[in-house]
């Protein structure tokens, strides 16, 4: 028997992936709760289990008494000394206990207790798996696209997840069955497992998208400094070089286009801006606000963070961009209040 069931730990830890030493926890807490409903409330246990040599050995520790008035708890001098010679009335004697013993109803305890040791073992390494992940790329599997409301119920692995409208890209056109690449921006512990937070709008999808596609990322050569976005539609992102030798932006669009082309498969046809990261806030702004050309940058000491950019007459619309786009992300990537003004000196109301 003993032999069996440190079999089946071993099946349990080799095909659930779950410690034996976490199941075997659980099942000390099972004999616990099963002695204390068997036997009066006694929950004085002293449990030996070594998985090596197959040792399984359940105590129940009795007090030694004259006369027996609860059998749960006491044991009487004469059945005492059967187990330790030297017993005396008012000691304790550890009587072992064949778990069979216990009885239909504790043997169930057990087993409900084992069970949920189980769930609680596989919800542990999920959510190790996902922490793990976190702030990670990873492949998914639609299951299922509620009609209403469009969420995607994906398949992550062994959990499941919900991908909300709110962080799908665009109109995206994804079928029950496809792959898709999502991004983990948080994992918490919930009542029924690991609560994974996912998404494809988030700026940092679009960043490590970079990072396995630019192996000068990867390695650190290039940074990403920054990145500001509005899904499904453009993303700013600015980048640093530590080799002078290594074109920053060029790294990340690749020969002939190939890198950055294979992020943007990914975004649906969101554009993306590359641009090289300045220390010095009059390049980095100048440089954020492409595809516009910039004048200059000016600096109002009586306003902290924000300046005001003057543009070709022709690329005053360039520079603000649709619905005030291309401002509204230069402004995010850079942390810097832009104010745009034409060469000419016309200057409306046009802020971020």
């Amino acid at each position: 028997m003993n032999t069996e069931i440190f079999d089946a730990l071993r099946i349990l830890e080799k095909e659930r992936g779950i410690p034996m030493n976490f199941m075997l926890e659980k099942i000390n807490k099972a004999i616990v709760t099963a002695c204390k409903n068997s036997y009066d409330g006694n929950e004085d246990v002293v449990i030996n289990i070594d998985e090596n040599t197959g040792k399984f050995e359940v105590y129940l520790k009795k007090t030694v008494v004259e006369e027996l008035e609860c059998k749960g708890r006491e044991i009487t001098l004469q059945d005492a000394r059967k187990i330790d010679v030297n017993a005396a009335v008012g000691e304790q004697v550890a009587v072992p206990l064949d778990t069979k013993e216990f009885g239909r109803i504790a043997a169930q305890t057990a087993r409900n207790i084992i069970r949920q040791g189980i769930r609680d073992g596989e919800r542990s390494q999920l959510t190790q798996e996902f922490q793990h992940k976190q702030h990670e790329i990873v492949s998914a599997l639609v299951e299922r696209i509620d009609d209403k409301t469009g969420a995607m119920t994906l398949r992550i692995g062994k959990a499941e997840s919900t991908l909300p409208k709110s962080e799908q890209i665009g109109n995206e056109n994804v079928k029950e069955g496809d792959h898709i690449k999502i991004y983990i921006s948080d994992v918490r512990e919930g009542d029924k497992g690991p609560r994974v937070m996912i998404s494809r709008t988030h700026p940092d999808f679009v960043r490590r998208l970079f990072e396995i596609e630019v192996p000068e990322i990867g390695s650190g050569v290039v940074e990403v400094k920054a990145v500001s976005r509005e899904a499904g539609s453009r993303t700013k992102l600015a980048v640093y070089s530590n080799d002078e030798n290594v074109d920053a932006v060029g790294s990340c669009i690749g020969t002939h286009g190939a890198r950055i082309n294979e992020v943007l498969k990914e975004l649906g046809g969101e554009k993306v801006d590359i641009i090289e990261y300045s220390d010095e806030p009059q390049k980095f702004i100048s440089a954020a606000l492409a595809p516009a050309s910039v004048i200059k940058v000016e600096f109002n000491d009586e306003t902290p963070n924000a300046c005001r950019a003057t543009v070709p007459d022709n690329q005053l619309s360039l520079a603000i961009g649709n619905r005030g786009q291309n401002v509204r992300l230069a402004a995010r990537l850079t942390g810097w209040k832009i104010d745009i003004k034409p060469e000419s000196g016309f200057y409306g109301d046009n802020k971020e």
